[in-house]
C-alpha cells in the first residue's frame, strides 16, 4: 500500500522523556474512512501517541503525517479539517448546548468547502447526537450521559475529516453506547469520516473497529481486525455439543467442516456451541506475551491466558 493512502501515517515514531521511551518506533497507516481503535495498558503510549497526532504535543524523532501536514507544524486551515472528542470537557457550565455549539460553530465558517459545508446545522446535530429535548439546558444540570452527548457534538460540528475520540462512551449508559455506535458508523462509511478511537471497553472496539492496534510499552505489538488477531494467536475454536445426555468439546482450526460432519453422523446432536477467542482474551495473550518476552512468536491462546 502506497504511504499516499494513509490519512493517518506514521513512521518510527518515538518519545522520549529522560532516558526512558515512552513510544519506541511506532509505525501505523490510517486509511480514508477507516475506524482503528486504539488499545493498550495504562502507560504503554495511546495517549502520547495521540495527542502527537492531534498537534498538541511534539515527538523526539520519526515522521508523522496527518491529512498530508506535519500535525506539529500545520496551521488553523488543518485544525479546522480535524474534530477531538477529549474525556471530559467542563467549561461553559451557564451556556445551553445550543448556545455552545452556535458559537463554536462560527470559527468553522471561513474553512467551509464546497464537499464540506462547515459547521454542520445546529439542529440536525442537536437532533443526531440526541439533545434535542436538552438543549436549551444549563450544561451544569445536564447528566453524565448528556454531556458525553454534547461532547460528541463539540467534536464533529465542524464537519471533520479525521475524528479523534478518546474514551468516548464512558459514562453513556447501553442505549446511548449503541447510538454513538450508530453515529460512528454513519460518520465513516456516509461521510468517510476517518476515526481514531481509545478506549478501554473491548467489547466496543469489537463491535466498531475496522481495525485494531494495540500498543504495549511503547510498541505496536498487533495490527488487524478482531478476527485477524484472534488467528495470531491461536487458529483453534471450541466446538461443544451434548450427545445422549453426554457432553463433547473438540478444538479445531476449521470449526465449520467440523460442524457440517458432526450435523452429518447419525447421532442426535443438542446444545451445540462454538467459541472462538474473544477480543478481550486475544487483548490479553498479545499483552501478556509481549510483557513476558515472547511477542516474536505465536502464542497459543489457552497457554498465555492461564500462564
Amino acid at each position: 500500500m502506497s504511504h499516499n493512502d494513509c490519512v493517518v501515517d506514521v513512521r518510527d515514531l518515538r518519545m522520549r522523556y529522560g532516558d526512558k521511551d515512552v513510544l519506541d518506533g511506532v509505525t501505523f497507516c490510517v486509511r480514508k474512512g477507516e475506524v482503528v481503535v486504539v488499545l493498550g495498558p495504562n502507560g504503554a503510549g495511546k495517549t502520547t501517541a495521540i495527542e502527537i497526532l492531534e498537534g498538541l504535543r511534539m515527538r523526539s524523532a520519526g515522521t508523522v503525517e496527518v491529512l498530508g501536514e506535519d500535525p506539529a507544524r500545520a496551521g488553523e486551515d488543518w485544525r479546522a479539517r480535524t474534530g477531538v472528542v477529549l474525556q471530559s470537557w467542563r467549561d461553559h457550565a451557564r451556556w445551553t448546548p445550543r448556545m455552545l455549539l452556535q458559537h463554536l460553530g462560527r470559527y468553522y465558517e471561513p474553512y467551509s468547502t464546497p464537499g464540506r459545508k462547515r459547521p454542520r446545522d445546529i439542529e440536525r446535530l442537536i437532533a443526531a447526537v440526541g439533545l434535542e429535548e436538552h438543549a436549551d439546558q444549563k450544561i451544569r444540570t445536564l447528566s453524565g450521559g448528556q454531556r458525553r452527548r454534547l461532547d460528541v457534538a463539540i467534536g464533529i460540528i465542524g464537519y471533520p475529516e479525521l475524528l479523534f475520540l478518546d474514551e468516548p462512551t464512558a459514562g453513556l449508559d447501553p442505549h446511548g453506547r449503541r447510538e454513538f455506535h450508530e453515529l460512528v458508523s454513519a460518520l465513516a462509511k456516509q461521510e468517510d469520516t476517518t476515526i481514531l478511537l481509545t478506549t478501554h471497553d473491548l467489547g466496543e472496539a469489537e463491535k466498531i473497529a475496522d481495525r485494531i492496534l494495540i500498543l504495549a510499552a511503547g510498541r505496536i505489538v498487533a495490527d488487524g481486525s478482531a478476527e485477524e488477531l484472534a488467528r495470531q494467536i491461536g487458529r483453534e475454536a471450541q466446538v461443544r455439543w451434548r450427545t445422549d445426555g453426554e457432553s463433547h468439546s473438540h478444538s479445531t482450526p476449521d470449526p465449520v467442516g467440523f460442524v457440517r460432519g458432526l450435523l452429518g453422523g447419525s447421532a442426535e446432536i443438542a446444545d451445540l456451541e462454538v467459541r472462538r477467542a474473544s477480543l478481550e482474551e486475544t487483548y490479553l495473550a498479545m499483552v501478556h506475551a509481549h510483557e513476558s518476552g515472547h511477542g516474536a512468536r505465536r502464542v497459543s491462546l489457552f497457554e498465555e491466558v492461564s500462564a
